[in-house]
């Protein structure tokens, strides 16, 4: 769902057909997030970005509006099973598993371990790799998060037909 190194961050459920990017959280960890969710930590980066004093002091205040702002930014956790369409697949990693530039995958978790990377993709051909291995920026469709949909309406009927 999310790796370890990002339950400090808020977090959220991937919804059916949403756009997703993968982000370096402050931690230093790869995971996904919105772009809408990540708006403000791109703004508050412009807004330091040439003045220099102005970085310097607040990093020594430990103000930084960036900083600030990615504390805000919800990781967005994909549950094992979910089909998703991966873009801008880096040439490395297409040459390495054998695979083209976009692709459908798998959002798999590799391991039960504690405190360790687990999360990961699995492509057609049976490759697969881990969320750390992918490029930040790189582009995510959340196809199918193959979570079942509580439907009240067939809890009433069943409920009616006993």
């Amino acid at each position: 769902m999310c790796d370890y190194s990002l339950h400090t961050y808020p977090n959220r459920l991937a919804i059916d057909g949403e756009d997703l990017v993968v982000h370096r959280f402050g931690a230093g960890s790869l995971g996904l997030a919105s772009p809408a969710d990540l708006a403000p930590v791109i703004s508050a980066s412009n807004a330091t970005r040439d003045k220099w004093w102005s970085q310097a002091k607040a990093w020594f205040l430990g103000h930084n509006p960036r900083w600030e702002a990615e504390k805000r930014v919800p990781a967005v956790c994909i549950p094992p099973g979910a089909r998703l369409l991966l873009s801008d697949i880096p040439r490395n990693l297409q040459r390495e598993l054998a695979i083209g530039e976009m692709e459908e995958v798998e959002f798999i978790e590799t391991t039960a371990e504690v405190n360790t990377y687990r999360d990961a993709v699995r492509f057609k051909n049976s490759r697969q790799a881990l969320l750390q291995q992918l490029r930040e920026g790189q582009r995510v469709h959340v196809l199918s998060t193959g979570v079942e949909e509580f439907e009240p309406a067939e809890t009433a009927d069943w409920i009616a037909r006993r």
